[in-house]
């Protein structure tokens, strides 16, 4: 039987094992090269993640890793005399699937006169030996049911890329439209079925525009160029019919393309070098208007952990996932870069998860200055909980409540009314509503 089909089979039960000492397991996978030492560390160093977790990040990481490293991680499990000793449970499960030479060891030596097996077990070449037929199971490198020229994205990556073939896959992550030197334009996208994942590379805005996020297509006439697959034209794309795909090859699509940089406190990212990539998860103390640099979008904020503060700067179109975080948001910034400056700055995969938003509060505001008006918005100077706060509020709210016409140089009107107070809902540095106390 295939590793994979064992490890995938008896997943559950193996993390159940392991779990008992995490610490052990990694340590023989660096040491076996099952891993590679960034990858160690990597593993190592997840957070808000219990023991199980961390467990099945690693199976999940060799799991991908193809068969000669499945064989490898069920030897290891099956023969290492430090984890026969701590997790003795793996013989019950391993018993009726003994670790295997890879097919490959198998062209290197001589056959073996088999052995007859021990009373009470049936290896599973044993199996296929009866003369009744046993129907072969389907594993990750299966191709039943596919049509001669379909192949699944595990088989494509084994046997290399054959313009003849085509693959059938969900879009699980797309990218946004890049441009080379040459002026080409181009995408790159996460696809997965149900065996792999793969990363894409597809020219033209037309396809950037059709392909979308959740929905299944046909990808023909593929083209290995260099380190990437590529799609070059729209003929070449089709879309099918939904294609479930497992958890763990969604989640490795994804990470094909935003890949996740190490979560790191901000004490250790200002002792870190110019540009190294991390991820960090803080409460937003401050927020700043959207800028403009250069012609692109900014928004800078600043995050805090414990007694460690540091800003950060978003852009373009992190600058757009940014703009509904309030001031009192727990957030997490996955694959930021760290600057000379002893600041954050958005990178192209960079993703913005809200762990805790803050609350809706209402508050007697009083309003002492006007820093910035505009049609859209206005940032009021306001008197709350004995401190000078700045607070924005929509403009025609603020019109709707004050009862003045919104009009190019209302500024100056407001600021002859002023100081007054007002009833508000605030959620962190905004004002969602807000009412005038003399007119309720």
């Amino acid at each position: 039987m295939a590793a994979y089909a064992i490890l995938r089979r008896n997943k559950t039960s193996i993390l159940e094992t392991l779990v008992a000492d995490y610490s052990l397991i990694l340590n023989k996978a660096e040491q076996n090269k099952l891993i590679t030492r960034r990858e160690y560390n990597n593993l190592k160093s997840i957070n808000k993640v219990d023991a199980e977790g961390h467990v099945l990040a690693l199976v999940d990481r060799i799991i991908g890793k193809g068969e000669k490293n499945r064989q490898a991680f069920l030897k290891l499990l099956q023969t290492d005399e430090d984890i026969r000793e701590t997790f003795p449970e793996l013989k019950n499960i391993f018993s009726p699937h003994p670790v295997q030479a890879s097919s490959v060891d198998n062209t290197k030596k001589k056959r073996r006169r088999k052995k007859e097996p021990e009373e009470g077990t049936r290896p599973a070449a044993d199996q296929l030996e009866g003369s009744r037929p046993v129907k072969k199971p389907k594993t990750r490198d299966s191709q039943d049911g596919k049509a001669p020229w379909e192949k699944s994205i595990f088989d494509l990556k084994a046997s290399g890329i054959l313009e003849t073939e085509a693959i059938v896959g969900k879009v699980v992550k797309k990218s946004e439209l890049l441009t080379s030197t040459k002026k080409t334009v181009y995408f790159f996208l996460g696809v997965a079925d149900e065996t792999a994942s793969i990363k894409l590379m597809v020219y033209g805005k037309d396809l950037h525009r059709r392909i979308q996020e959740g929905k299944s297509y046909m990808f023909k006439e593929l083209i290995k160029d260099g380190l990437y697959v590529k799609v070059n034209a729209s003929n070449k794309v089709s879309e099918t019919q939904h294609v479930n795909v497992p958890e763990e090859f969604e989640r490795e699509a994804e990470r094909l393309l935003c890949p996740e940089s190490p979560l790191t406190s901000i004490k250790d990212i200002k002792s870190s070098r110019p540009r190294t990539h991390v991820s960090v998860e803080g409460t937003v103390t401050q927020i700043y208007p959207v800028q403009k640099v250069k012609e692109k979008e900014t928004k800078r904020f600043k995050l805090k952990q414990e007694a460690e503060e540091i800003s950060v700067t978003m852009w373009d179109e992190a600058t757009k996932r940014s703009k509904d975080l309030s001031v009192g948001d727990v957030i997490l910034l996955n694959n930021m870069t760290y600057s000379e400056r002893a600041s954050l700055n958005s990178s192209k995969f960079t993703k913005i998860t809200k762990v805790q938003s803050v609350c809706i509060r209402k508050v007697t505001l009083e309003i002492r200055g006007i820093k910035k008006a505009t049609l859209k918005e206005t940032h009021l100077e306001v008197d709350l909980d004995t401190k000078l706060l700045t607070l924005v509020v929509a403009s025609r709210l603020l019109a709707k409540t004050l009862d003045f016409q919104l009009k190019k140089g209302f500024k100056k009107d407001l600021l002859e009314r002023i100081p007054l107070s007002v009833e508000a809902e605030i959620q962190g540095h905004r004002i969602l509503n807000m009412s005038d106390p003399e007119n309720i």
